[in-house]
């Protein structure tokens, strides 16, 4: 497949979206890990060293750059990949017909999709960015464990990241079981299996890092 289809074909749409959503798969354990740090009873002591090596570490930031790009290449294509499909169906089926043959949030990926883009601009404008500001222009980091105490005090904040992660659960449920579809591992003897982990999957993930916003408004961790 050319790089021209790759990008403008279903196919080459479905592979993306298969390939780079397995890529945040992993980058989704890899912050959950980073984010339970605050649970340990050490005033955010450990949390903030990992924080350190997350943000001065160069093999990070280069891993960090692919993830940029990983997101916006998911985004991008689930935008493609759902308005082409909608221009293939100029006239919608049945609301019954399509209630049997799939769920409500398989067809909904591209607003699930939405809802997230807007809630990763608001958790980068919240922690990432700023915290990069203040490391290019003092050298030095923010202390994000006190900042996070400080933003989930405020309990619109704290609703508005619990919807967000909202979206994320459902989003999952239908995206984890698609992508290993996509690369024709859900079939046969491992259906089973993959359903199974992605539905662990979907709800752990989500609900760790609800526990974060939630744990530290109504002062559980400190």
């Amino acid at each position: 497949m050319q790089w021209k289809q790759l990008l403008t074909s279903a196919v080459g749409k479905k592979f993306v979206m298969g390939f780079t959503g397995l890529f945040l798969v992993l980058f989704l354990i890899v912050h959950c890990s980073i984010n339970f740090c605050i649970f340990v009873p050490d005033h955010g002591k450990t949390f903030l060293e990992v924080a350190h090596f997350m943000g001065f570490n160069w093999i990070m930031h280069i891993l960090e750059l692919g993830l940029f790009v990983g997101i916006f290449a998911h985004i991008i294509q689930g935008w493609a990949l759902t308005l082409q499909n909608r221009n293939k169906r100029p006239v919608q089926y049945a609301v019954s017909r399509r209630n049997q043959n799939s769920t409500w949030y398989s067809r909904s990926m591209g607003l699930l999709g939405t809802l997230i883009f807007i809630f990763l601009l608001v958790h980068w404008a919240n922690f990432w960015a700023p915290n990069r500001y203040h490391m290019i222009t003092g050298g030095k980091e923010l202390n994000l464990f006190e900042r996070m105490k400080s933003l989930f005090s405020h309990g619109w904040l704290v609703i508005f990241y619990l919807a967000g992660l909202f979206s994320l659960f459902w989003h999952l449920l239908h995206g984890f079981q698609s992508a290993f579809r996509t690369f024709g591992l859900d079939s046969g003897k491992y259906i089973p299996l993959i359903r199974g982990i992605g539905t662990a999957y979907s709800i752990l993930v989500p609900v760790i890092f609800a526990l974060m916003p939630v744990s530290i408004y109504f002062g559980w961790v400190s």
